[in-house]
């Protein structure tokens, strides 16, 4: 990840928080400080996805399959809620 592009003071975050939000969800990266120490970075959420199709992840379970006893495990945690591929 790169650095921050613009320092506030804690100040400047607390009185303006509204507009500082903003730029971060534009995705300006800022560094808060304390007294001229930085204690913080503000970045942008991370667009990563957070879900993955079933045809994707049957074709991973496929290349590499779960340890036996792991899919156990979930079977017992989930009981009959898991289909079998």
């Amino acid at each position: 990840m790169d650095g921050p592009e613009h320092e506030i003071p804690q100040r400047e975050l607390r009185n303006d928080i509204a507009n500082v939000l903003k730029r971060v969800a534009r995705g300006q990266r800022m560094r808060v400080t304390v007294r001229g120490r930085p204690v913080a970075d503000l970045v942008p959420v991370s667009e990563a996805r957070r879900f993955v199709p079933r045809s994707e992840f049957g074709a991973i379970l496929l290349e590499d399959p779960l340890d036996r006893r792991f899919q156990e495990d979930v079977r017992t945690a989930l009981g009959g809620t898991v289909d079998e591929l």
